[in-house]
C-alpha cells in the first residue's frame, strides 16, 4: 500500500545547502542597466512575457526573483519516488512491492471445534484441528471434538492414535451422520481459532423438564465447587436461580482448577437428570472476564438484591418499639435472605437458654426451607446451615474460633463461600466486641439480633456497632431488655420466609416466660401463644425443658430433640417429651434448693433492699443441673416468693472466680439499678482485678481474679448497700 513519504513529504527531495544564483548575479533580476541607463538583455517579447513596463525590471529566470536557488538531493527514504511501501496490516515500511510484513503475512486460519459444537457448526472447505483416534488401511478417523469426528481416506504412512492433525470438511452428510476429510494442505504459517457453537443465553430458571437432553449455555456466578469420587459439581447462580454442573475428567480429580468461587463463568453443557434433580453435564466451562463479567456480575447482584427484599409482613403484636425496629429487622431478614440466594452458608449461633433457642429454632425453621427450595443438593439444609448453642450470653473467643476455622476450612475443602453469622441474644454488649472484630477482620458479614444492654446509645448507634453489619436491638430505638431475643428473632423469621408464620408463632411466649420478661409485648406473645392452645403453665414448663436439656446438649444443637420439645415437630411425643423432662427438672432444683437455701445468708440493708448472698461453689451440687447461673436465679425465685412484703430483692451467688447476679424489676424501677453499670464502676475502682461480665440491667454476670474476690465482693455488696442514697 502506498502512502506519501513521511521524510521528504512527498516531493521526491531534500533541501541541503542554497548559493547565490550565478545566472543574476544574486540580484533576482533579469534585466540590467548600462552606464547610459539602457536596459541589456531583454527584448519587448521578453517584457510583454512578464507584463512589465518598459521602465519595469525583469525577475531572474533561474531563481525566480529569489537571488539564490536550492541544492537539492533525492529522498533516500523513498528514492526520489515522493511515496513509500507500508504493510496493510501493521504499517511497517516494506522494501519491495508486498502488501504484508513478515509478520503480518496472511496465515492460513484453522478452526478448534469448542466441545458443544455439532456437525451443523462445521463449513465445507474450512479446515479444522483434530485427532486421530483411529487408524484403519482406507483411512483413519478424525475426533474434531466429543461429539464430532469423520473419516480421511488416506493412504499417508505415518499416521498413529493420537496425533494431531489438521483436515479440511470435503463433504457433510447430516442424514447419515457422516462427515468426509481431507488432508489440509497451505503454504506459509497458520492461525488457531477457537470455534465456539453460537448458542443463545439460558437464564437458568427457564431449566426444565421440557429442555432435558438439550445443550444450553448458561452464564452465572460460581457459588461453589466440590470435588466429589466422580465428576466436580459446580454450584452456578444467575439472577434467575441456582443449578448444578458436572465436569468429568479422571474420577476425584479437580477439573478447571483455575475457576474458583465467585467467578463469572460461561457454561456449555447437556442438561440431564441426575438423583431426582435436574444438572448440566457440562462440554465446557469458561471463565468470563472484562466487560462481560462485569455486567453479568451487576446483573446478578441486581436480581439477587431484588429476591432478597422481604415481603411487606405486619407484627404479631402491636408495639411501638418493634415499629421503631423495623426497618432494621427488615435490613436483617434482607442480609439472611440475601446469603442464601447468594450461596452462602448461614451459621446461627445463639445463647443456650429458652429464649435464645427459641431465636435459634425460629431462624432454623424459616431458612431452611428456602435452602431447599434453591438448592438441588439434598443435603443443603446441613451444607449451608448451621445452628450452634453458645455458654456464654455473649459471642466468646472460643465460638468465633471454631467459626473462623470451620468457615475457612469450609473454603478450602469444599468451595464454599464465608458464611454469613447471625448472632441470637448475644452480640450487642462491650464482651462481644473482640470477637466480633475476629471475624471482622475475615470480611464475614454479620448480623446481631439482641436485647441486652449495649452500653451509651449515641445517635441511634453502640460501640458494637463498628463490627457488625445490622443490629437490631430494642434499646437503639429507646426500648428496653423486656422485648426478648427470642421474639424480635421469630418477627425476623416470619420477614425471611412468612409460610412459617403459623409453626412459630407461640415461640415467643415461651421466649417471654423462660426469660421473665415484663412488658406489655411480653404479655400479647404468651396471650397469642394461649389462643394457639399453650397457657401460662405449658409455657413454663416448655421453657423448664429447653433450659434443662440445653445444660446436657452443652455445644450439640439437638435440632430433632428441640423440635419435640418447642411442639414444632413429632407433635404426638412432645407430651410424654415433656412429662419426662419436667419431672427431672424439677426433682434436681428441689436437690439444688435443699442444699444452698440453709446456707443463703440474707439481710435487710438500710436502703430496703433485701440483699441474699450464697456461696454456689461449698452449698450447691456441681457438674451437674443446675449450674450455678440457674442455681441464683432459683434461689432468687424462692426470696421472691416468700417476699410477701415486696421489698426489692437483690441475690448474689459466688465462687472463686465468679459472681451471678439476679435482681427484682423493683430494684431497677426505684433505684436506677443496672448490673452493668456496677461492673464498669468496679472495673474501674479495682482494675487490677481483671474485672467484667454484665447482661441484663437485673440478671447478669461478674468475672474477676480468684485472688482479689473478696476485695470485689465487698466492693460489689458496698455498691448495693449505697443504693438510693447521694454516695451512688
Amino acid at each position: 500500500m502506498n502512502k506519501a513519504c513521511i521524510s521528504c513529504k512527498g516531493k521526491g527531495y531534500k533541501i541541503i545547502d542554497h548559493k547565490t544564483c550565478d545566472a543574476c548575479d544574486g540580484t533576482g533580476l533579469k534585466d540590467t542597466m548600462d552606464v547610459k541607463g539602457h536596459f541589456k538583455g531583454v527584448n519587448t517579447q521578453a517584457r510583454q512575457k512578464f507584463d512589465l513596463d518598459q521602465d519595469q525590471d525583469v525577475p531572474c529566470d533561474k531563481c525566480k526573483g529569489k537571488g539564490e536557488i536550492e541544492i537539492k538531493e533525492s529522498c533516500p527514504s523513498c528514492d526520489g519516488k515522493g511515496e513509500i511501501n507500508v504493510c496493510r496490516e501493521c504499517g511497517k515500511v516494506l522494501k519491495d512491492r508486498s502488501d504484508y510484513c513478515s509478520q503480518c503475512q496472511k496465515k492460513e486460519i484453522i478452526y478448534v471445534l469448542h466441545p458443544a459444537c455439532e456437525m451443523s457448526d462445521l463449513e465445507v472447505g474450512s479446515t479444522y484441528k483434530g485427532r486421530i483416534t483411529r487408524v484403519e488401511k482406507y483411512g483413519v478417523f478424525v475426533s474434531l471434538n466429543n461429539q464430532v469426528w469423520g473419516l480421511m481416506r488416506t493412504g499417508m504412512p505415518g499416521h498413529k492414535v493420537g496425533d494431531n492433525i489438521f483436515v479440511k470438511v470435503a463433504e457433510l452428510k447430516p442424514q447419515r451422520g457422516e462427515v468426509d476429510l481431507g488432508p489440509a494442505t497451505f503454504k506459509g504459517e497458520y492461525e488457531l481459532v477457537n470455534l465456539k457453537k453460537n448458542l443463545a443465553r439460558t437464564k437458568i430458571d427457564d431449566i426444565t423438564s421440557k429442555t432435558m437432553g438439550k445443550t444450553v449455555r448458561i452464564v452465572g456466578e460460581v457459588i461453589q465447587i466440590q470435588q466429589t469420587s466422580g465428576p466436580t459439581i459446580f454450584t452456578i447462580s444467575d439472577e434467575t436461580g441456582t443449578t448444578w454442573c458436572a465436569a468429568f475428567d479422571e474420577p476425584g480429580v479437580r477439573v478447571y482448577p483455575h475457576i474458583n468461587v465467585e467467578d463469572i463463568v460461561e457454561v456449555m453443557g447437556e442438561v440431564n437428570m441426575h438423583s431426582g434433580k435436574i444438572q448440566i453435564e457440562s462440554e465446557s466451562i469458561d471463565l468470563l472476564e472484562g466487560e462481560e463479567a462485569l455486567k453479568a456480575r451487576e446483573l446478578i447482584d441486581q436480581a439477587i438484591d431484588e429476591r432478597a427484599e422481604p415481603e411487606k409482613t405486619n407484627f404479631l403484636i402491636e408495639s411501638d418499639t418493634l415499629n421503631r425496629l423495623k426497618p432494621t429487622m427488615r435490613n436483617a431478614a434482607k442480609a439472611i435472605r440475601r446469603a442464601v440466594l447468594d450461596g452462602r452458608s448461614i451459621l446461627v449461633r445463639h445463647h443456650a437458654d429458652a429464649d435464645g433457642i427459641c431465636a435459634g429454632v425460629a431462624m432454623e425453621k424459616a431458612v431452611i426451607p428456602l435452602l431447599k427450595e434453591i438448592n438441588a443438593d439434598s443435603d443443603a439444609e446441613w451444607h449451608y446451615f448451621k445452628r450452634a448453642p453458645s455458654k456464654a450470653p455473649f459471642y466468646e473467643l472460643e465460638d468465633v474460633v471454631k467459626d473462623l476455622s470451620y468457615a475457612l476450612e469450609d473454603l478450602e475443602r469444599h468451595g464454599q463461600k464465608l458464611p454469613l453469622i447471625v448472632l441470637l441474644d448475644n452480640g450487642s454488649t462491650e464482651e462481644d466486641i473482640l470477637a466480633l472484630m475476629k471475624a471482622k477482620i475475615y470480611d464475614i458479614e454479620i448480623v446481631v439480633i439482641d436485647h441486652h444492654f449495649p452500653g451509651e446509645v449515641k445517635e441511634g448507634k453502640v460501640e458494637v456497632d463498628e463490627y457488625v453489619d445490622v443490629h437490631v436491638n430494642p434499646y437503639l430505638v429507646g426500648g428496653d431488655s423486656q422485648i426478648t431475643a427470642g421474639a424480635l428473632s421469630v418477627e425476623v423469621a416470619c420477614m425471611v420466609n412468612p409460610e412459617v408464620r403459623d409453626k412459630i408463632q407461640h415461640l415467643p411466649g415461651i421466649a417471654a416466660v423462660g426469660d421473665h420478661a415484663h412488658s406489655k409485648e411480653a404479655e400479647q406473645y404468651i396471650k397469642l401463644a394461649e389462643e394457639k392452645g399453650y397457657d401460662l403453665e405449658n409455657l413454663d414448663r416448655i421453657a423448664s425443658c429447653i433450659d434443662f436439656e440445653a445444660y446436657f446438649l452443652r455445644f450439640m444443637h439437638g435440632r430433632g430433640i428441640m423440635d419435640t420439645i418447642l411442639d414444632l415437630e413429632n407433635q404426638e411425643k412432645h407430651p410424654a417429651l415433656i412429662n419426662a423432662l419436667h419431672n427431672e427438672y424439677q426433682k434436681r432444683v428441689k436437690n439444688q434448693l435443699k442444699a444452698a437455701l440453709p446456707n443463703l445468708k440474707s439481710q435487710d440493708l438500710p436502703n430496703g433492699v433485701l440483699f441474699n448472698v450464697l456461696d454456689v461453689e461449698k452449698y450447691s451440687h456441681r457438674f451437674t443441673f443446675p449450674a450455678p447461673g440457674k442455681t441464683c436465679g432459683f434461689v432468687h425465685d424462692h426470696m421472691v416468693q416468700q417476699n410477701a412484703e415486696g421489698k426489692p430483692i437483690i441475690t448474689l451467688a459466688y465462687g472463686p472466680d465468679f459472681g451471678v447476679i439476679r435482681a427484682t424489676d423493683e430494684v431497677n424501677e426505684i433505684y436506677g439499678f443496672n448490673l452493668n453499670e456496677i461492673v464498669w464502676k468496679l472495673a474501674d475502682k479495682i482494675p487490677e482485678a481483671g474485672i467484667d461480665g454484665g447482661g441484663h440491667e437485673c440478671a447478669g454476670s461478674l468475672k474477676f481474679l480468684e485472688g482479689l474476690s473478696t476485695e470485689v465482693l465487698s466492693a460489689f455488696a458496698q455498691e448495693v448497700s449505697i443504693l438510693g442514697s447521694d454516695e451512688e
